[in-house]
């Protein structure tokens, strides 16, 4: 006799969410989501997938639960809040936590999760959204042994990578931390470079260009950069995740006192991005900080 295929649940349908729902319905695994945009669960009921107009209307019969929101306080507000979707897991469940968090609050979720009698996996994402579209993202992940088996099938639905990282809470955002470190420091870097560019007369597309195929480059660079060269400052990942995401490593940093200057530096420029109102744009909006240049299809100069 085959085994049932797990029921999974995705909590948060964003650009990443939603991503790794579809990729679960094209694996074959039976999924219901949730959002709290109307128009977004409706989407997703038009592809197959089963819409909930509360988190909890589905936990009763749920193996794996991924919460993909943006913070430890959503994630412990969907888990633990008045609402809360932990009491009503039976025991045995996964939940998966992919937001970017501390350390310290991933061990504090799975002790709390504990209590309940589940078992979590820490397992922050990265890959953006195109990524999780195809069901190609990498997973950072810690927990135990238990939560992979059970896992293993939507685990291969959602990453063409999944680290292993370690038994405990927190092994997982760790290293998410570092690579947030790296990607809001590139994110800044690139910014900063093609505005020195254009402000030394370079022209944005041919210096984008050049420097792509160049020593010069990042992956940062190269996938972000043509947002700018487009004015196209939709987010698909906001100025204020950097300012969130870099503040985490700080405040870890500062914990152990550990000094990180150009994170710190990386912070700034978000954080005055964000105050200057591009918070909710694309994070390259932060080039826009620079003054006395014009960006692509920007008609006035900063």
């Amino acid at each position: 006799m085959s085994t049932p295929l797990p029921s999974c649940g995705v909590i948060g349908l964003g650009s990443m969410g939603l991503g790794m729902a579809r990729s679960l319905l094209r694996a074959g695994l039976p999924v219901w989501g949730y959002d709290i945009r109307d128009e977004v669960r409706a989407a997703f009921a038009s592809e197959g997938g089963l819409p909930l107009n509360g988190p909890t209307e589905h936990a009763a019969a749920t193996d794996l639960l991924f919460i993909v929101v943006v913070n430890a306080e959503q994630t412990e507000q969907v888990l633990f809040g008045e609402q809360g979707i932990a009491a009503r897991l039976k025991p045995g469940s996964v939940v998966l936590t992919c937001a970017t968090i501390s350390a310290q609050a991933a061990r504090r979720i799975a002790e709390r999760l504990a209590e309940h009698q589940l078992l979590m996996i820490d397992a922050p994402i990265s890959g953006g959204a195109q990524r999780a579209a195809k069901g190609e993202l990498t997973i950072m992940a810690s927990g135990p042994e238990k939560a992979f088996q059970r896992a293993e099938a939507a685990l291969a639905a959602v990453a063409t990578k999944v680290y292993r990282l370690g038994s405990e809470a927190g092994q997982g955002s760790q290293i998410k931390l570092v690579n947030q470190l790296l990607a809001g420091v590139h994110i800044a870097a690139a910014a900063e470079a093609m505005a020195y560019g254009i402000r030394q007369g370079c022209d944005p597309a041919t210096l984008y260009e050049v420097i792509s195929n160049s020593a010069g480059n990042s992956w940062m660079f190269e996938n972000r950069v043509p947002h700018l060269l487009a004015g196209d400052y939709q987010p698909r990942s906001a100025v204020n995740i950097f300012v969130k995401d870099l503040g985490l490593v700080l405040d870890s940093a500062q914990d152990a006192v550990f000094p990180l200057p150009l994170t710190a530096s990386a912070h700034q420029m978000f954080k005055q991005a964000s105050a200057a109102g591009f918070g909710r744009e694309d994070d390259i909006a932060v080039a826009k900080i620079f003054p006395g240049i014009r960006l692509p299809h920007d008609g006035t100069e900063g």
